[in-house]
């Protein structure tokens, strides 16, 4: 056995231990709608370590999510579902499956027909099944911006998509005057407030329209925006500590000034 293998199976033993009459009672108690937070959560740290290129924490939060994934199949073990050999044994099945290029005759140009070729091949893998959509399988708890990433890559591969940038860009012109009609002047009542709300996801949809065209994920495009944001922000109250004030003492003309001098000294 590997020692990736040894090192697994000693997981393995150690959860199954904290899941025992012996073990943890904490370990006890956890179902699998319990974890769901934590699995999460595990998953967007793991994401903080990617971008802070930092391989020390990447490996360790990696481990963290390794252990969410052995805490279920030892809960689902334990009620003779599944088990952790069945989870490997079904995700080894299916990537030889899906990489027909790699393990079989089929060849391939590049990445985009590789793709093509996974779709189609998990489209017929359900053929016994109800006919499904080609926008199945995509979870509709995944964030909102990367879920619109999803569908719209799903449509896109049966051809329902813009030929160039210039049709995703002008969506976003038409979607943003849409949303300024809607918002001006503003009303405050429900219905203004949900046609503004229709609205505004709307053009959100089409932006990241714009981005998938791109290949850019808007999810990590927002989220470097808010740190930049953060960043700067910060820099704005360390500025002001430094002479004593605070930014609720500030006008709206005076932030704007540090605002500018932030970005200026970046």
């Amino acid at each position: 056995m590997s020692s990736a293998g040894t090192s697994l199976a000693k997981l393995v033993e150690v959860m199954a231990q904290l899941r025992s009459d012996q073990g943890c009672p904490w370990d006890r108690e956890q179902t699998h709608e319990s974890l769901k937070q934590f699995l999460l959560e595990e998953s967007y740290e793991v994401l903080d370590a990617v971008d802070a290129g930092d391989d020390e924490e990447l490996c360790k939060e990696l481990g963290d999510v390794l252990l969410q994934v052995v805490f279920h199949a030892q809960i689902a073990d334990e009620e003779s579902r599944f088990n952790i050999d069945d989870v490997c044994r079904a995700i080894v099945d299916k990537l030889v499956h899906r990489h027909p290029h790699v393990f079989g005759d089929v060849e391939v140009d590049n990445a985009d027909d590789v793709v093509t070729n996974w779709e189609r091949i998990k489209r017929a893998e359900r053929s016994g099944e109800t006919p499904a959509s080609v926008l199945d399988g995509v979870p509709r708890l995944l964030p909102a911006l990367l879920r619109a990433q999803r569908v719209q890559e799903k449509a896109s591969r049966v051809g329902f998509d813009w030929t160039q940038i210039l049709g995703p860009l002008e969506k976003v012109s038409e979607e943003f005057e849409e949303l300024r009609r809607e918002w001006d002047p503003p009303t405050g009542s429900p219905e203004s407030r949900a046609r503004c709300a229709d609205e505004l996801g709307d053009l959100l949809f089409a932006l990241v329209n714009v981005a998938r065209f791109q290949k850019l994920s808007p999810e990590d495009a927002l989220r470097q925006a808010v740190d930049k944001f953060e960043r700067r922000f910060r820099a704005m109250e360390e500025s002001l500590r430094a002479r004593g004030r605070m930014l609720e003492e500030c006008s709206l003309d005076e932030m704007d000034q540090l605002w500018e001098r932030v970005k200026g000294q970046e």
